[in-house]
């Protein structure tokens, strides 16, 4: 257990960061499976926006890589660009 002021702080705040990272991880890969589940190109593009944006967000908080970000933006692009 903590025994510093600042430490009890910091394990508050880093369990509120915790769960702020994972709502917002688990909203993006919502996203993500709404957008690969559908067939309309429309909504598809509204939702590749959407998760853009998201992977975006997610990768400059570090919450996950960088790299993951653009290849999974990369793979959702090619899935929307080859819709009928």
């Amino acid at each position: 257990m903590a025994n510093h002021k600042s430490a009890i702080k910091r394990i508050r705040a880093n369990e509120a960061k915790r769960l702020r990272n994972r709502y917002q991880l688990k909203s993006a890969r919502t996203v993500v499976k709404k957008l690969r589940a559908t067939k309309d190109k429309t909504e598809a593009q509204a939702l590749l926006i959407e998760a853009t944006s998201m992977m975006d967000k997610l990768a400059k908080k570090n919450v996950i890589h960088k790299n993951k970000a653009s290849n999974n933006k990369s793979k959702l692009t090619k899935l929307v660009n080859n819709l009928a």
